[in-house]
């Protein structure tokens, strides 16, 4: 579910304890995820839509199938494969899809029309996206080959339908008291930025990148096909601090060599005393050749009521003289629109990805999550203003999010509502009224 979103503390401790398993185990889930959409200006096809209008409308079903095991003390290895499938749903009771990894086929005879996929079908996918193996001594763990990161800027989203992962060795050392230290380099990523796929159908029909070309794809954080591609120019070395050793208070800091492309810093502080939140956040990129870095800051102040609810409010700034922005560089398949790739700013947007991340971008968000009647509930407003010396908008988003289990199966319904404002180009203004459905089954 979407509304889940695993701290990096959690995340690193997962790192460096989840190797003590037993034997084998094998689990994973289903997923089946639906949305529709509302919109005031259209699709990609430029008509407007109702709600459960075919071309308004995004489905998959996807399965997840994880194995574990020990092969010697100290030693072991896992892998998870992921299968993504329309059900043959395209051109029916949806004409978009929640996952970039599907292949085009054309059928037999057919062209083009309109809608664009007309006369193709939406592949299903699968493939390994974790293939690892890992092993513990001495407060210190290695783990290489194909494995799901949570850094802040180079991250494994796990909102969507499937997740992107990377090939990499990590290396995660706990010998100082209160403190990890997390060092790796990522050769590659699976990462819809790292998409170059490329598909020919015959003749004049040519289709180029990615899957959301022809399907207008709503989440489209995986390549096509699950395929592995250089991640950057010649892989990315990773180094990482956090520490709590004034138990409150919880310290971050890293640097990020992209050798030919980039040099980039995250530092992030938060901090937890009977309920009261706070958090102060800055990240710098320096592009290569680029006149400015990108730079950001955030900061977070909230309130935790136990066992009542837990209300925040952000601020974060981008300036506006960056080249690239500074969300999740592994899928930032778009830049500054709906739905592009995922940040860690504490003002991130619930569905609009990609806005408060934006160079230019000044974001205040409101959020609220409270539990009723065993149904968890969330409600976020989100406001961006997002200036350059080009652009000048205004996004508004509010999400209301209603969540509960039932078991194995997990269950979420949310409605989301996006107000665009171009004060440059007023035609490209849009409202649009997002209502999905989220049903996962865990096994």
């Amino acid at each position: 579910m979407r509304v889940t979103k695993l701290s990096l503390i959690a995340a690193l401790l997962i790192g460096s304890t989840a190797f003590a398993i037993e034997n084998t185990k094998v689990s994973g889930d289903v997923k089946l995820f639906y949305g529709t959409m509302d919109s005031d200006t259209g699709t990609y096809l430029g008509n407007k839509t109702s709600l459960f209008d075919s071309e308004g409308s995004y489905g998959d079903l996807a399965v997840d199938l994880e194995l574990t095991t020990d092969l010697t003390k100290g030693v072991s290895a896992g892998a998870k494969g992921t299968f993504v499938t329309t059900l043959g749903l395209e051109n029916n009771l949806v004409e978009n899809t929640w996952s970039n990894s599907h292949g085009i086929t054309k059928n037999t005879g057919s062209s083009f029309g309109n809608p664009p996929t007309s006369g193709l079908q939406l592949d299903d996918a699968f493939y390994l996206g974790e293939l690892w193996i890992a092993g513990s001594a001495f407060d210190t763990t290695l783990k290489v080959g194909r494995q799901a990161l949570d850094t802040p800027l180079a991250f494994t989203e796990t909102w969507g339908i499937d997740q992107n992962t990377f090939e990499a060795a990590v290396v995660i050392n706990q010998s100082i008291p209160d403190t990890t230290l997390v060092g790796a380099y990522v050769g590659k990523s699976n990462g819809s930025a790292d998409d170059l796929a490329t598909l020919t159908l015959s003749g004049a029909d040519y289709v180029s990148g990615s899957l959301n070309n022809i399907s207008g794809a709503q989440a489209g954080v995986v390549s096509q096909n699950g395929t592995f591609n250089t991640f950057g120019t010649n892989g990315v070395y990773v180094a990482g601090l956090v520490n709590n050793t004034i138990k409150p208070l919880t310290v971050q800091a890293w640097y990020y060599s992209l050798q030919q492309l980039a040099d980039a810093y995250w530092l992030q502080a938060d901090i937890n005393v009977d309920g009261i939140l706070a958090g102060a956040q800055y990240t710098s990129i320096d592009v290569n050749g680029a006149a400015d870095k990108d730079e950001a800051y955030a900061a977070m102040l909230g309130y935790a009521a136990k066992d009542v609810a837990t209300v925040k409010v952000a601020y974060s700034s981008v300036d506006e003289q960056g080249a690239i922005g500074v969300g999740n560089v592994a899928t930032g398949n778009r830049t500054g629109g709906d739905n592009s790739n995922q940040s860690k700013l504490y003002t991130e947007m619930w569905w609009a990805y990609g806005v408060v991340s934006a160079t230019g971008a000044d974001t205040v968000s409101l959020t609220a999550e409270t539990t009723a009647a065993g149904i968890d509930l969330l409600a976020g407003v989100y406001m961006t203003d997002t200036k350059t010396t080009t652009v000048d908008t205004e996004t508004m988003e509010i999400a209301l999010v209603a969540s509960k289990s039932f078991g194995p199966l997990d269950t979420s319904v949310a409605v989301i509502m996006d107000d665009f404002e171009d004060k440059n180009t007023p035609a490209d203004d849009e409202k649009t009224t997002h209502l999905q459905v989220y049903l996962t089954y865990n096994f």
